[in-house]
């Protein structure tokens, strides 16, 4: 009798998860290259985001993460969204929820073989003392800002704990 042993997704491969795609994953998809292309890692990972809904595929990120971003240097403009699909268990090692609701909805799909890393964003930054990132669409720009700070905050202490070995590990 053959036992079926999936292939490890790939240890250089993240993906960040929201509600929509259209906020937070999409600001922690770039923010994330840019501190992985300043670590000297940006051609060796695959980022990328995604939503568990399916109301914005193929929109641009909202306007106001875009002129947030833009301020701090950061370009979301040429994103679109789309929705998480059960493929991306096997093309990213590093799946990352931005809050509990999300983390939910892709424990629920996630295959049950899945040998990589699934779990919040900040969980790997625990000295932020903050489990989620906030989502920010029904609040004012302050609401942009805020999930800036917190990513900005977090990404380098992720990038070195995905640096540091694969998924699990």
């Amino acid at each position: 009798m053959k036992f079926w042993k999936p292939a490890l997704p790939p240890a250089s491969s993240v993906l960040f998860v929201c509600m929509g795609n259209i906020c937070r994953s999409p600001t922690a998809e770039v923010v994330f290259r840019d501190v992985a292309h300043r670590s000297g890692l940006g051609d060796v990972l695959h980022i990328d985001s995604a939503g568990t809904g399916d109301w914005h595929v193929g929109a641009p990120p909202d306007r106001r993460a875009i002129q947030a971003a833009r301020r701090r240097g950061y370009d979301l403009a040429a994103l679109r969204a789309r929705q998480v699909e059960v493929a991306d268990f096997v093309r990213f090692g590093w799946i990352f929820a931005m809050d509990q609701q999300n983390l939910r909805a892709l424990e629920a799909m996630r295959p049950p073989q899945y040998p990589g890393h699934l779990g919040l964003f900040l969980a790997l930054a625990p000295t932020m003392g903050i489990d989620e990132v906030p989502d920010p669409y029904y609040g004012g720009p302050e609401g942009f800002e805020h999930v800036l700070d917190l990513i900005e905050r977090a990404s380098e202490t992720v990038l070195k704990r995905v640096r540091s070995g694969g998924p699990g590990r």
